[in-house]
């Protein structure tokens, strides 16, 4: 009776300390952000200012890295929505030789290291003689964008019946009209969940993005560059709170539709 009342609050406890663990970091991130010291960290902040969010906003180095950052990840994005979904799709819904092995390798990407990814990529565009560009970053980006959409979009195929396809192929309906009245509906969610988490992960690539860029400069390469070579140490702190909001909102909203999607998929069945 004793260590059976213990055991739950050991465990409130554990994770308790574990959220702790994780999100302290990220709150020191915030609270940096609206210090008034401007060379050093210091604990605790000598005081509280909200000047450094109007400076943020008036560098241009700034926006210029967000513009080409929300680029690449819509343009990545796009592409793996598109690659990710067809090759869920070829893969779910057909038998064919080496299927699982084409399987593999769409998933190869993102269980190489970072390092091994980009160091490819660069020797294969010097190589081709292809110049670093906005568009060498996005190729290197949809290598691993393609992976969240693909295992997003396969495993809804998988649980969607194929006798509703072959029902409405059966009713006079064409390809297009099977794929948007019945397929999309099924899967839309799974490919909406997909798309957030893989322009979440695209925006604040730094790995990849490194080997790719040239001397394109996106904003979690800027961070870095602000953290070798600081001129407001602060200001580097608001951008990072702005990038923390704007991949937590579509990796929370990725999860519930997922969640919901499985759901939906449960009371079907």
């Amino acid at each position: 009776m004793h260590s059976d009342a213990c055991a739950p609050l050991a465990l409130r406890l554990a994770a308790f300390g574990g959220l702790i663990f994780l999100l302290a970091p990220i709150a020191l991130i915030f609270v940096y952000a609206f210090t008034t010291e401007e060379t050093s960290y210091q604990w605790p902040p000598p005081g509280l200012t909200t000047k450094w969010l109007a400076v943020t906003v008036g560098r241009p180095d700034v926006w210029q890295a967000l513009g080409l950052s929300l680029k690449v990840a819509a343009i990545s994005t796009t592409i793996a929505l598109v690659l990710g979904t067809l090759t869920a799709a070829a893969v779910s819904r057909s038998r064919f030789f080496g299927r699982e092995t084409i399987s593999l390798l769409v998933i190869l990407p993102i269980a190489l290291p970072g390092i091994i990814t980009g160091i490819s990529l660069r020797s294969a565009f010097s190589l081709l003689e292809i110049p670093f560009s906005t568009w060498t970053i996005v190729l290197g980006h949809a290598t691993f964008c393609i992976v969240i959409v693909y295992n997003n979009a396969v495993a809804r195929f998988r649980r969607t019946s194929g006798a509703l396809i072959d029902a409405a192929m059966d009713l006079g309906a064409d390809g297009l009209q099977t794929f948007t009245l019945v397929i999309l509906p099924n899967i839309g969610t799974a490919l909406l969940a997909g798309g957030m988490l893989a322009f979440a992960l695209s925006f604040d690539e730094v790995i990849v993005t490194t080997f790719t860029a040239g001397q394109q400069t996106t904003l979690p390469i800027w961070m870095l560059e602000e953290l070798v070579r600081p001129r407001q140490r602060p200001v580097t702190n608001v951008v990072a709170m702005a990038v923390v909001l704007v991949t937590f909102l579509p990796i929370l909203a990725a999860y519930y539709l997922t969640r919901d999607g499985e759901h939906t998929a449960g009371a079907e069945k």
